[in-house]
């Protein structure tokens, strides 16, 4: 068997980027465990979103009073095109 060039070394790890990068922008959420010992969310936007067990304790028992709060401010709210 033998060993794959530079060429095609470089070729599969693009090819690998595009489809990290399509399932990041088809809206498929990943959680990661950052160096930092923190949840990180991949897929929301741009950046991940990392908070550490605490918070994410603390917004999970928020999420029902969120809901409320964003359906009563929806008007205001900007909705990302996408």
């Amino acid at each position: 068997m033998a060993e794959p060039t530079y060429e095609e070394l470089k070729a599969r790890l693009s090819d690998l980027e595009k489809q990290v990068e399509t399932k990041t922008k088809s809206g498929v959420m990943q959680f990661r465990v950052s160096e930092k010992g923190g949840v990180s969310v991949y897929g929301l936007g741009r950046f991940p979103v990392t908070l550490y067990y605490e918070q994410w304790t603390k917004l999970l028992n928020a999420v029902p009073d969120l809901k409320v709060f964003i359906e009563e401010n929806k008007s205001k709210l900007k909705m990302k095109e996408g």
